[in-house]
């Protein structure tokens, strides 16, 4: 059996609990959602949140790349904002009492130069390939 990747972008690692992440849904009212964010791609992300969203939701994702795990040489630049107008792709939603985990597909960045500060975090090497 072969192990074909369909992905597009490679995802990446984010450190557990150490990425924090808001969600506005375009039906909320105006509130948004906190969570934690485990991996990233160019595409999207894959996150926890208290609260269910359906595949298909459209919303807002605000998130807080770290540092990263894995240092190269040289000076360690903060955390980077980002935020892009996203999808809801898919939730699962295990009926215990907890976090629902869901991935947001990307559509489009929401400002000038978000998409650039991810791709160079990336790059920079700072985070752990994702399986």
């Amino acid at each position: 059996m072969s192990s074909v990747n369909r992905r597009r972008y490679e995802r990446f690692e984010l450190p557990a609990a150490y990425t924090e992440v808001k969600v506005l849904p375009e039906t909320g009212q105006g509130r948004w959602l906190s969570g934690h964010a485990y991996d990233i791609s160019e595409g999207g992300v894959r996150l926890e949140l208290d609260e269910e969203l359906a595949a298909g939701t459209p919303v807002r994702v605000r998130l807080m790349l770290p540092v990263g795990e894995v240092a190269p040489l040289g000076p360690v630049p903060g955390p980077v904002e980002i935020e892009a107008e996203a999808t809801i792709v898919w939730s699962d939603d295990d009926g215990v009492r907890g976090p629902v985990q869901l991935a947001a597909s990307f559509e489009r960045f929401a400002r000038a130069g978000d998409r650039e500060r991810l791709v160079r975090r990336v790059v920079e090497g700072r985070f752990r390939r994702a399986a």
